[in-house]
């Protein structure tokens, strides 16, 4: 798997994917439309791709999956504002796969943070076999950090 910087004639499959990914959160857990805010929305994802955070995950020449990230001024610190895998492909290593990728995409980060819902069980068992720990729980969302050693 590789991830680049989203294309904006394929926005629309990005979304497409995100939703599909999104809304298979009712399997583990989560609760009809309590999904990410915009996660359906083609205008927020093209403010995304504008501001250089949209990211598509591909393998071969398939999108997978998607990813919204957020580097710090100084490039040390990078803040995962959502990844997905679309639903078809999921329980095939391709999440695992993706984080990888994130995590190597800026080689001068030394940490990775992010958040995710209380109630995803699928997420939080995720994060916490790729290494990642709980630094808080706060208003329904655990909030992860990684220490990359590089």
């Amino acid at each position: 798997m590789r991830i680049e910087k989203a294309k904006q004639e394929k926005i629309k499959d990005i979304v497409q994917i995100s939703k599909r990914a999104f809304e298979s959160d009712v399997f583990v857990g989560g609760v009809e439309k309590d999904s990410p805010p915009d996660y359906d929305s083609v205008e927020w994802h093209e403010k995304m791709l504008e501001g250089n955070h949209l990211f598509q995950a591909m393998v071969e020449d398939t999108i997978v999956g998607g990813a919204i990230l957020f580097l710090d001024e100084i490039g040390t610190k990078l803040y995962v504002g959502r990844i997905f895998i679309d639903d078809k492909y999921h329980r095939k290593g391709y999440g695992k796969a993706l984080m990888e990728s994130v995590e190597e995409i800026y080689p001068t980060v030394k940490e990775v943070h992010l958040d995710t819902p209380v109630w995803n069980v699928r997420t939080n068992s995720f994060y916490r076999k790729s290494g990642y720990v709980m630094e808080k729980q706060e208003e329904g969302f655990i909030f992860y950090k990684k220490v990359l050693s590089r």
